[in-house]
Parts: structure tokens; sequence; C-alpha cells
């Protein structure tokens, strides 16, 4: 049962690829406080097993839709059928993506240019807006508050070769972020950006690829260790909670301490 600074009886997030990684560990954090939890993900085995999870950390209700972000109409029925279930919407977490492929810009075929952006970008964009929408709706009916949260990454700040759509959406989200955070302020509708790290998830290529890479990039980090989707709970709760009422338009990196190092 969530209580204290960080309670979130009542509210109701939105977590995109919310069944695993990063999302899921965004997710637990506001579960765990007792809020209530829309996950949108394609994997309906995986949406299972996450709602389980989410249920026993303590949320008041979670509901799995296998929603596609990549295509505007699909995140907007998926927003009516949210709405039909809950009502409204306090938190949404736009964290939809998939791992970079390439190792050089000449290897990235145009598709795979479009395809990426569909999701980390549009995808994001428009599950963001939506969501504004309900709030702002919310808001001049008498509620005002809410608040919009993006993943980023430390592409924001380094540049990875290769990598060039990775870096083009996040470095895109971050300044719509800031965009919302101008436009909707008036609502106390609050939007900002989580930035990780080196995060060990699915995507990094199994458990064998994870224990290298925490091995080898553990000792640079300040912390001393890579993160873990678990590391991500605190700042859910935070940035869903009234406690980051004043909190917007900001970039907030997870990444133990590597982007400060010496």
């Amino acid at each position: 049962m969530g209580k204290g600074l960080f309670d979130l009886d009542g509210k109701v997030a939105l977590v995109t690829g919310g069944n695993g990684g990063i999302g899921l560990g965004f997710a637990m954090g506001i579960a765990r406080q007792g809020g209530s939890l829309a996950i949108w993900a394609r994997n309906e085995e995986k949406n299972a097993a996450a709602k389980a999870k989410l249920e026993a950390a303590g949320a008041a209700r979670v509901e799995t839709y296998q929603v596609d972000v990549s295509f505007e109409d699909r995140i907007s029925d998926g927003y009516d059928r949210l709405m039909e279930d809950f009502g409204r919407i306090d938190c949404v977490f736009a964290n939809s993506g998939a791992a970079p492929r390439c190792h050089s810009v000449f290897d990235m075929p145009t598709a795979e240019w479009h395809k990426f952006l569909d999701v980390a970008l549009h995808g994001a964009f428009f599950t963001l807006r939506e969501g504004a929408r309900h709030m702002v709706a919310r808001a001049e009916a008498g509620e005002p508050g809410g608040s919009l949260v993006a993943c980023g990454s430390l592409s924001l700040f380094q540049g990875l070769p290769g990598k060039q759509n990775y870096a083009a959406s996040k470095a895109g989200i971050a300044a719509i972020i800031r965009c919302l955070a101008v436009e909707f302020g008036k609502y106390n509708i609050r939007a900002n950006v989580v930035a990780p790290g080196l995060i060990m998830t699915p995507m990094m290529g199994g458990e064998k690829n994870e224990k290298a890479l925490a091995e080898m990039m553990g000792p640079q980090i300040p912390i001393q260790r890579v993160g873990y989707p678990e590391d991500f709970e605190g700042i859910g709760a935070y940035l869903c909670s009234d406690a980051s009422s004043f909190m917007t338009g900001e970039t907030i990196t997870i990444d133990g301490g590597y982007m400060v190092r010496p």
C-alpha cells in the first residue's frame, strides 16, 4: 500500500514498453507505491508476466494492452480503451524503443532509419501528445496536474558511431519534452526526460553478453557497477507522484555518475 511522500493512491500511469527492462522498472516503482498501471507492449505473454509482478508488488490495478506505438491510430485507440477502463491518466512514460543495430552510418538502410524513428520518436511524440490531451481536459474540468516522461539516453550528450537513428530519436524527444513543459505548465502538467546510462536489459544480447559488459564497463563508472531496471523504480515513483510537482523541463541522468567522471 502506498503511503507518505510518494503515495500514488488513485493515480493511473501508462508505461509503453512496460513489460520488461527499464519500462518495467519504472512501472514497479509506481506499483510499490499503490498506483494503477496500464502497460502497452506487443508481446501478450510478457504482458501477462509483467502484470503478475506488478500486482504482487502492490499495484492497485494493472491492465495490459497490445499496442504498437509505431501507428498513430493504434495509440489513439489505446487511449480510448485506457480511459474506458480507468477513467483518467495521471502519468505517461513514453519508453517503447529498440536497440540500434548498425555500427556505421553507411550500414544503415534508409528503411531502418524510418522504421526506428516510427517507434522511438514519432510513437513517443503521439503517446505524449494524446496523454497531454486527456490531462488538459481534466485540468479544464477543474482537476489540474499530470506528468509526462520520455526515456532518453546518454546519446543526448555523447556521439555514438552508427547510432544516428537512436541518438536522433532521443534528442528529438528531449526537445519535444521541453516544449511540452512550457506549453502545459499552466495546467500543472510537467514534462521531463529520464536519461539512462548503461543498463542491463534483454536488449543487451543475453546473460553472457551482459556479464562481459558489466565486467568491462562497471569499473569505469563512479558507482563501480552498471545499472539494472530496478534502479528506475525510485525515479518512476517520484515523477509520477506529487513530490515532483515543481520539476519540469529537466533531463535526469540515471547513470551511476558516468557523465561526471573525470
